[in-house]
């Protein structure tokens, strides 16, 4: 069925897919929904948006984004609450991200109305994929990139904006060992870190294995110039508790301005703790780690809400912290985040939107 009412085309499947999923087991970004959003830019301007059933793309070989890397992306999440009814949790804040992701990397801005109505359509079209396991969700993937079907490093002339959804379960399902990496940099000053630009992932890729050769699951990233300073956890903000001290390394333009970080230190200046974001040097966190002062360290992100780190390792020893399941603020972080997220609680700082 085409429909042609709304702001954008509509194209609806002819039967959903949606029998074939089993949402008691699903894997993380490996199942995806019916439909998805697609735009082009051309001419200077967008074209009419659409939204059609989910399918592969064809691209020329010489599609600009192949060759020199002009791609970003957002991370966000739709819950379903217990009533049924399905919320977004902080959409501006990623439209925003996007907007200064695209600007960096030479792109055209999505006017933040038209990337929230097409938010909005999709998700009211395909709400049955937001699964109601309180461990699940509906992950939402925007992205952009260059178009151009020439071989000559320019910025392209045209791009294409899509969003597809998938439902996700737990992107960790325990605690994680992670290494503090003082050789490799996922940004440098002047770079893109601050961006979700797709080549900073990539570039993470080779240390992040070997890391796991090694039997660490993530990396915490040190500064590019002096390896001194704690950056990033693998692809996610980094957040440490000692006492009632709150400690996170301040955004920058080498660190990604994360919602989920954001969102667990307004919790935590809420609750009363000291909340300090600063430069955080690794000494410090390895001096707390030897004295039994490092009482939490957790990465903040999307995907995993919150992922525990067991261990931390710098110049050969591992720093080993309780278990989190003994941790007072993490735990209530994420359970607090999960029950606003469902609308079971007062959203006392209006970060959903209600899709249905």
């Amino acid at each position: 069925m085409i429909v042609s009412e709304s702001m954008f085309d509509i194209e609806e499947v002819g039967a959903s897919r949606l029998p074939e999923v089993d949402f008691d087991n699903l894997p993380f970004g490996r199942v995806f929904s019916d439909h998805m959003f697609v735009m082009d830019y051309k001419d200077g301007a967008w074209q009419k948006g659409q939204i059609v059933p989910f399918q592969n793309l064809s691209m020329n070989p010489a599609s600009s984004v192949i060759h020199y890397g002009q791609s970003i992306f957002e991370g966000m999440k739709a819950f379903r609450g217990n009533s049924g009814d399905v919320y977004l949790f902080r959409p501006e804040k990623n439209i925003e991200r996007f907007n200064l992701s695209a600007e960096r990397m030479c792109m055209p801005h999505v006017d933040p109305s038209t990337f929230k109505e097409a938010l909005m359509q999709l998700l009211n079209i395909d709400q049955g994929w937001v699964p109601s396991n309180p461990d699940a969700s509906l992950y939402i993937r925007p992205f952009m990139f260059a178009t151009d079907e020439y071989i000559g490093v320019k910025p392209s002339e045209t791009y294409r904006f899509m969003i597809f959804t998938c439902p996700v379960g737990a992107y960790y399902g325990s605690e994680v060992n992670v290494k503090i990496e003082t050789k490799f940099v996922r940004s440098a000053p002047g770079g893109t870190g601050y961006a979700k630009a797709a080549g900073n992932y990539a570039g993470a890729l080779y240390p992040a294995k070997m890391a796991q050769e090694e039997g660490y699951q993530q990396l915490i990233w040190t500064d590019a110039v002096e390896h001194k300073y704690i950056e990033e956890s693998g692809t996610m903000n980094v957040v440490f508790r000692s006492g009632n001290k709150i400690i996170s390394p301040s955004t920058s333009e080498t660190i990604l301005a994360g919602i989920t970080r954001d969102s667990v230190l307004t919790l935590a200046r809420d609750w009363g703790y000291d909340v300090e974001e600063r430069r955080v040097s690794v000494a410090e966190i390895i001096d707390l780690a030897k004295m039994g002062a490092l009482d939490e360290a957790f990465g903040a992100g999307t995907a995993a809400t919150i992922a525990p780190i067991r261990s931390i390792a710098f110049e050969g020893v591992d720093y080993e912290l309780a278990p989190s399941e003994t941790w007072e603020f993490a735990n209530k972080a994420k359970k607090a985040l999960n029950a606003i997220k469902r609308g079971e609680v007062e959203d006392k700082f209006n970060w959903n939107l209600k899709i249905s």
